[in-house]
């Protein structure tokens, strides 16, 4: 069964870290991003199936995102994170078409029951809709379809583990940004099977499969001391 993808826009990393950490034990794929701008780009780029948006983001609101994304099938089930103080912000939200909230301070295991349940109605209510739009990413003649976990190069199938493919898909859809060691094992949310010190074993896997010449790579990048990314388009 396909991990789902979880994003968490809150601006306070104690509470994004929490529940990215409870949601990753849960076996999710899990993006966070802390202001309007970065969580309008990660539900561009990463697709998520669930947000929890907080209301309050430095640089604008959660409605701001619902406004943005208000078209039917332009955004993901949206759960929102409120203070509870007034019920303001419950109202727009819900006119913006925010499906759910939870009230501030919480503890994961509530959001994660509302996101549990959130899925199963999205489940259950998408028999007879038309399919979603595949999620792909193209860099040059590199070619990732997300849904298929299916990756080829210049039109030829290229056979992954499901490791390699979640590397490899990670650094696709953000060509140009460099992941630290430490950032890449975040966003595979580690169980124990991939280590920083094995992770360099993958990568090496990875060029001798998608690159025409492994020890000169055009398409996996090793930034020094740093990390590695995806060249850009």
């Amino acid at each position: 069964m396909e991990r789902k993808r979880i994003l968490i826009a809150d601006d306070e990393p104690q509470i994004a870290e929490a529940l990215a950490k409870y949601f990753r034990r849960e076996g999710m794929i899990v993006e966070t991003s802390g202001t309007v701008a970065d969580t309008l780009r990660a539900l561009e780029s990463f697709a998520p199936d669930i947000l929890v948006l907080d209301v309050m983001l430095p640089d604008g609101s959660g409605s701001d995102v619902l406004r943005t994304t208000a078209k039917p099938d332009g955004r993901a089930p949206t759960i929102l994170l409120t203070a509870g103080v007034d019920q303001a912000d419950r109202i727009v939200g819900s006119q913006l078409g925010a499906d759910d909230y939870v009230t501030k301070p919480f503890s994961p295991s509530e959001v994660a029951a509302r996101v549990r349940s959130m899925m199963r109605r999205a489940a259950a209510s998408g028999a007879g809709r038309p399919a979603k739009k595949r999620r792909t990413s193209r860099v040059g003649g590199l070619e990732l379809d997300h849904d298929f976990r299916e990756a080829s190069v210049d039109g030829t199938r290229v056979k992954l583990t499901a490791t390699e493919f979640d590397i490899l898909a990670a650094l696709a859809e953000r060509p140009g940004e460099v992941f630290t060691r430490s950032k890449m094992l975040d966003r595979l949310g580690d169980d124990g099977g991939v280590y920083e010190r094995t992770l360099d074993r993958h990568i090496n896997n990875l060029r001798k499969k998608i690159e025409r010449y492994p020890h000169d790579p055009q398409y996996l990048l090793t930034v020094h001391g740093v990390g590695y990314k995806m060249r850009k388009r």
